[in-house]
């Protein structure tokens, strides 16, 4: 048997349908789950670009990597100037990354 088993129809004008098939789309949802999460009170937000979204992935890269470095250095006692330097780099790089991002 279904989940949902309710069916609803809903009389719309041709600018309500617009406008609810455009906020939807804006959420990155479909408009199913769209008009549900509306129904149960969940905060709708847009969808972030794929650039956030690529920035989110590379940030959390140089943070498991910098995470190893530290788990390294504490293991051995020390990290090299090399590990260091190629850390910063990276951070750096993510810092610029989202700087330009939000300019």
């Amino acid at each position: 048997m279904r989940k949902r088993n309710k069916h609803i129809s809903v009389w719309m004008t041709e600018q309500e349908y617009t406008h609810l098939k455009q906020q939807a789309a804006q959420s990155g949802l479909g408009m199913d789950p769209f008009i549900r999460n509306l129904v149960q009170g969940i905060r709708i937000c847009e969808k972030p670009p794929e650039q956030c979204v690529d920035m989110l992935r590379e940030l959390s890269a140089i943070g498991n990597n910098v995470n190893q470095i530290a788990h390294w250095a504490n293991s051995k006692g020390y990290a090299s100037k090399s590990e260091i330097h190629d850390a910063a780099v990276r951070v750096n790089e993510a810092y610029m990354m989202v700087r330009d991002a939000f300019r």
